[in-house]
């Protein structure tokens, strides 16, 4: 048995990101067996038993995770930012829906670190989440993430024969076959599309595999959070009792 990076085991046991990894041992909060851990690239067994200190989980415990309804023109990444505003402009006091269940929340906190964790394109609408907590951008953007997300798309066009069969699997985007996905129509122009990968503007190219153009896209569910009631371009924290 090969000894692993101390940030990579944590990771993959879901405690944090390699990266909040790395904080943490930098500032003496990770524990190998017991002992304290300060130097970068430390490796351990897998069978070693591993743990945060109080003091970094409850770093954790402060880090925010946001709700956004992502109006169409903007982008979810900072990619083109200089082109197009990015949607965690849009997470200010002013944007905050604030329900009864919000009472004790202040709209006022620090966002360095808030980040998409997902991509939602510039054409696209509905729900973004942005999060300071490596443990949630991987459970919904990692490589086998269990997550799915449920889509609303209007279309344009007549479909081919065994469309609707394609779309659910069979499809392959550059070379690589997609997975399963739930697909059905909701009425003669709309689609409800639920998937568990997000590639580069995978819903648009799959309907123009089967003769249809995507005239609307909104995202309306990720896990079990949905959009809900938030109004466009406004946003919210997620709540404790709330779970992806």
């Amino acid at each position: 048995m090969e000894k692993v990076r101390i940030s990579k085991l944590l990771s993959e046991q879901g405690l944090c990101s390699r990266r909040e990894a790395d904080q943490y041992i930098e500032q003496g909060l990770v524990t190998v067996d017991g002992a304290v851990i300060t130097e970068l690239g430390s490796r351990a067994f897998p069978n070693q038993k591993i743990e945060l200190k109080k003091e970094a989980l409850k770093l954790q415990d402060a880090r925010a995770t946001i709700l956004l309804n992502k109006p169409i023109g903007y982008i979810s990444h900072f990619d083109d930012a200089r082109e197009y505003p990015p949607a965690a402009a849009l997470v200010t006091p002013e944007n905050f829906f604030r329900t009864h269940l919000d009472a004790n929340k202040n709209a006022k906190f620090n966002t360095k670190g808030l980040a998409p964790a997902g991509r939602l394109d510039i054409d696209s609408s509905g729900l973004l989440v942005l999060t300071q907590d490596g443990r949630i951008a991987k459970l919904l953007i990692g490589e086998n993430s269990p997550i799915e997300k449920e889509y609303l798309v209007r279309v344009e066009g007549k479909m081919a024969p065994s469309g609707l069969q394609l779309l659910c699997h069979g499809l392959s985007l550059d070379d690589v076959p997609l997975k399963p996905a739930k697909v059905s129509w909701q009425n003669e122009d709309q689609l409800r599309f639920v998937l568990k990968e997000g590639r580069n503007r995978q819903i648009r190219r799959m309907c123009e595999l089967v003769g249809l153009h995507v005239v609307g896209l909104k995202r309306i569910r990720i896990g079990q959070i949905p959009l809900g009631n938030i109004p466009v371009g406004q946003w919210r924290f997620l709540r404790d009792n709330e779970k992806f």
